[in-house]
């Protein structure tokens, strides 16, 4: 028996209300370009919207002009959807609670992760949505996660309750240590004696 591999998240399709309210949402305040609309293949009295997050995968929408928006909470029972995550830089986080108070979305407040900032707030139809930005670049050549893997191990190591900026710090040098150095001794030093 063999894994099936998976590469990377290829789209997520959502239930959505009328065009309008999902276009709106999702490109008028997200910024995610509309790239394109067909019939919704498996029901024709359905269209199905694209949006691009900003990576080229996709959010996709299914919609109906009969549907109305419901604002209640998306169910959070077992087997559901609790939220659905999108990075943005540190720049538009810094602006994203003056962006969302202009609209007069309720949302979380700015959260304090460790390893990254986080807002929460509901879009139009109750689905818990979450901009997150990470407080550190990879190395080049390692991918974000590659860098939370190395600074669990260091968290864990140290007994610590969860990743702080000191476990993502260590975690960087050890991944750069990866590379090679004509130096033999590589620890740290202090040239300012």
């Amino acid at each position: 028996m063999r894994k099936i591999q998976s590469q990377a998240v290829h789209h997520i399709t959502l239930v959505g209300a009328d065009r309008e309210t999902s276009i709106g949402f999702w490109e008028g305040v997200l910024g995610m370009p509309f790239v394109f609309e067909q019939p919704n293949l498996d029901n024709p009295s359905e269209s199905h919207l694209y949006f691009d997050p900003g990576d080229g995968r996709l959010i996709t929408v299914f919609t109906d002009a009969r549907r109305e928006p419901d604002s209640s909470r998306t169910s959070t029972e077992v087997g559901s959807v609790h939220h659905l995550a999108f990075a943005v830089s540190q720049a538009t986080f810094a602006q994203t609670v003056q962006r969302l108070e202009e609209r007069g979305i309720r949302h979380s407040g700015v959260k304090d992760r460790g390893f990254m900032d986080s807002i929460y707030f509901e879009d139009p139809l109750g689905l818990l949505i979450e901009l997150a930005a990470y407080r550190f670049e990879p190395p080049a050549g390692y991918t974000h996660a590659e860098v939370l893997l190395e600074a669990h191990r260091i968290r864990v190591s140290n007994d610590d309750y969860n990743i702080a900026p000191v476990h993502l710090a260590d975690a960087i040098e050890h991944l750069q240590r990866a590379r090679g150095s004509l130096s033999e001794d590589r620890s740290p030093k202090d040239p300012y004696r």
